[in-house]
């Protein structure tokens, strides 16, 4: 049958294919009835985690068979899979939460299905992403989803500096809209502070379809703050920019610019009276990061005083 006219109750049998199936981010109730009728007609689920994805058939009475398919395995994974539907069978596609590919294991499977001639076919639903910008009062008529940014903050700040320059460039507004563990998010907040200017309007969507659901909206600097001030941070993130030429200080630069590492080292020592290893610690504590880190971006720091020093 055309996966297309599938209706519940349907008895035609599924056209053979890779069905890119999204489930629920966090509320079980947001899964569709149409992906429910193409999870308990294939033959198999290509799931990120068997486990995680087990809770979700388990509470739907999903007998399916189940197999890896996550970021360490999708390469063989994906040979075996294509040679099955090729020969027939009806395969879905899921990661633990939320729509395939997006961030998530999955695109590497669909571009070999594709090139393979094997139909893909998409079973919407939930996303992160969307569900925080379509509530976050930002503008969405046109945004940038950047995924996670990188690990390191050297690498986080340059990946935010060349956002930063792409938007001058082009002058146009947009909403950036990326993800971040919560273990990183007030180092991240930090880095878009410093490079972005504190009075950037930002807003922090977590624990999104559940019970302890929030939205943060304010500036980077009384975002951070307000965070920063927590005992515990928990809940994935998504970090909504309005990433406008205003916004980020463009007609003034550094005109909402976060301190330098080395003005607030100097800050802390003239307040306590801390020798600088003292003072960067408390600052590595304060930011969220750690302190090597912070003491390699005072080393960069350094260095590009030096360098706007010589003649």
């Amino acid at each position: 049958m055309n996966p297309a006219e599938m209706a519940p109750g349907d008895a035609r049998p599924l056209s053979s294919g890779l069905y890119v199936v999204a489930t629920p981010i966090g509320n079980l109730g947001d899964i569709t009835l149409r992906a429910l009728e193409v999870l308990r007609r294939v033959d198999r689920i290509a799931c990120e985690d068997t486990r995680q994805t087990q809770k979700l058939l388990n509470r739907f009475g999903i007998a399916t068979p189940a197999v890896s398919c996550h970021e360490h395995n999708e390469r063989e994974r994906a040979v075996e899979l294509i040679e099955a539907m090729k020969a027939g069978a009806r395969i879905a596609l899921v990661s633990d939460a939320g729509t395939p590919g997006i961030s998530d294991p999955g695109n590497w499977l669909v571009a070999q299905a594709v090139a393979a001639g094997v139909a893909v076919i998409p079973i919407p639903g939930a996303n992160a992403a969307l569900a925080a910008l379509v509530a976050s009062g930002l503008p969405a008529a046109e945004f940038h989803f950047v995924g996670f940014l990188p690990e390191k903050s050297g690498a986080r700040r340059t990946r935010l500096e060349a956002l930063l320059a792409e938007i001058k460039a082009s002058g146009a507004p947009r909403t950036l809209v990326f993800y971040e563990a919560p273990h990183r998010i007030l180092a991240t907040l930090t880095d878009l502070e410093a490079v972005w200017g504190g009075g950037s309007r930002i807003v922090l969507a977590r624990e999104l379809t559940k019970v302890h659901e929030e939205f943060l909206r304010g500036t980077v600097a009384e975002v951070r703050k307000e965070l920063a001030g927590r005992e515990q941070v928990r809940g994935e993130f998504v970090v909504l920019v309005a990433a406008q030429l205003r916004a980020v200080s463009a007609a003034h630069p550094g005109e909402n610019a976060a301190p330098t590492v080395a003005e607030s080292i100097a800050r802390l020592r003239a307040g306590t009276g801390a020798d600088e290893k003292e003072a960067l610690k408390a600052l590595a504590r304060e930011r969220g990061v750690s302190k090597s880190e912070l003491y390699r971006e005072l080393q960069r720091e350094r260095a590009r005083s030096k360098a706007r020093a010589k003649p």
